[in-house]
């Protein structure tokens, strides 16, 4: 069976980043990138993380006009991710233009309610309710347009998944139980956002920062 867990590669020097995806690669299902390490290395260090063979997600988190998205994935072709991240709220039309310029073997997804952010957040940026209500409008969307499924705390994929039951869920920010949760504000652990219907399980520093990250991400799946 392979792990749920997708490790997260957020570093701009590839040769730590290969060095970890080495280690690991035994434990984990997956391997994302984020802008981080894309801004710095651009395709060629997606080509090179692809030589471990497990499956890339890109997460670029892409947010701008239809055509410009549009576009940008069509760009990312070649790289074949097998997961791409776009944001909800660039709205239906940007969505649907997304996954028509996706790959036939790319899950487009859409972030709803970055994990960083709590209920006090989303009123500064004008969003009214909990953000789980958030998320449940942003899961409709999504679904609407067309999209594989979205990105959402462990708090919230649970209505998520009762909502789209072939949806594909990631959930991000997991923290192993009694881990630090640094700037993650809705989190839970691997097993309690497995439990509650997550597709894949994003993890990053529990991981990456960890003394043995092998060891770290050994001891995480076999929560699982």
């Amino acid at each position: 069976m392979t792990s749920p867990i997708y490790v997260a590669i957020d570093t701009p020097h590839l040769r730590k980043a290969q060095t970890l995806a080495q280690r690991v690669r035994g434990h984990v299902g997956g391997l994302k990138l984020g802008l981080e390490f894309f801004c710095a290395n651009g395709h060629h260090g997606v080509h090179e993380m692809t030589k471990f063979g497990l499956p890339i997600f890109l997460d670029l988190k892409l947010h701008d006009i239809p055509n410009t998205v549009a576009k940008a994935v069509q760009a990312l072709h070649v790289l074949e991710p097998a997961i791409l991240t776009v944001h909800a709220a660039g709205g239906r039309a940007m969505l649907e233009d997304a996954k028509a310029a996706a790959g036939l073997n790319t899950k487009v997804v859409a972030v709803t309610v970055l994990t960083s952010l709590d209920d006090s957040d989303l009123i500064d940026i004008g969003v009214g309710g909990a953000a789980i209500d958030q998320v449940e409008r942003l899961a409709d969307l999504a679904r609407a347009s067309g999209l594989d499924g979205i990105v959402c705390s462990g708090e919230e994929v649970a209505a998520a998944r009762k909502a789209w039951p072939d949806g594909f869920f990631v959930v991000p920010g997991v923290r192993p139980s009694g881990g630090a949760m640094g700037d993650q504000k809705r989190a839970v652990t691997p097993r309690e956002a497995l439990d509650r219907g997550a597709s894949i399980l994003v993890v990053g520093r529990p991981i990456s920062l960890a003394a043995n990250p092998d060891i770290a991400a050994r001891e995480i799946e076999a929560t699982l």
